[in-house]
């Protein structure tokens, strides 16, 4: 199915393109439905010359290692770009993808995109600055699994997503838009089920409830965790 021009306008680095511009990248679009669990493509599968978007719905990316421990390296929110190999590299996936709820995903053919970066460069910066910011994350959570304490992995994870998603401001604290259940932390940061549940429950400036809800008292002492400058609890 080819895309509305409000669906490319969801797309962060396409909503900048004026309408004639969006309006010329339609006919190389497409747009498909994925079910909650479906895997969208495996790591190693040969990708699409394409950019790949989300415009509905949350993606999961794990990446699994020769021991067969799988990791998550990130979640992923509508809008969002990601499978940059298949658009600048080398077409192959860097990791598994999948869909965490029902969602859709939004494909325009690389030719056609680089099309219109040439009638606007800034989607390109816009792509890069992505990019870069992906593999700097990368960088930290490989380097925090090799070298960090897991309390530290843990505050900064919290941290992290409290920083991109955002949080809303309460009498008990803030809470995070997004949901961490105990699963995903664990995945996260190289530790097991059992030792996330402990963790959590020794951090004093943060509650955890059902679901995967995390309420921030002290966004402070968190930070000050998360860059390994306190213990879990005074």
């Amino acid at each position: 199915m080819q895309a509305s021009i409000e669906q490319i306008s969801q797309v962060s680095v396409l909503a900048g393109l004026e309408t004639p511009d969006k309006l010329k990248l339609q006919p190389h679009t497409q747009v498909g439905q994925y079910l909650q669990g479906e895997i969208v493509f495996h790591e190693g599968d040969r990708l699409p010359a394409k950019l790949y978007a989300l415009i509905d719905g949350a993606l999961q990316v794990t990446k699994t290692a020769t021991t067969g421990k799988e990791t998550i390296l990130r979640a992923l929110r509508a809008g969002e770009i990601f499978a940059a190999p298949a658009l600048l590299g080398n077409g192959i996936a860097p990791a598994t993808v999948t869909a965490e709820t029902d969602c859709q995903i939004l494909t325009v053919e690389r030719d056609a995109l680089l099309s219109a970066i040439q009638q606007n460069p800034d989607v390109a910066l816009q792509m890069l600055m992505v990019f870069n910011s992906r593999l700097q994350q990368l960088h930290e959570t490989v380097h925090g699994l090799v070298s960090e304490r897991a309390i530290v992995r843990l505050a900064r994870l919290i941290h992290y997503s409290a920083i991109e998603y955002g949080t809303k401001n309460t009498k008990d604290g803030e809470y995070l838009h997004v949901k961490l259940p105990y699963y995903r932390i664990a995945r996260s940061i190289g530790i097991t089920y059992e030792e996330c549940v402990r963790l959590i429950k020794s951090l004093n400036c943060l509650a955890y409830y059902r679901g995967g809800k995390i309420a921030i008292s002290d966004m402070e002492k968190l930070e000050a965790i998360a860059r390994g400058e306190l213990e879990r609890t005074e």
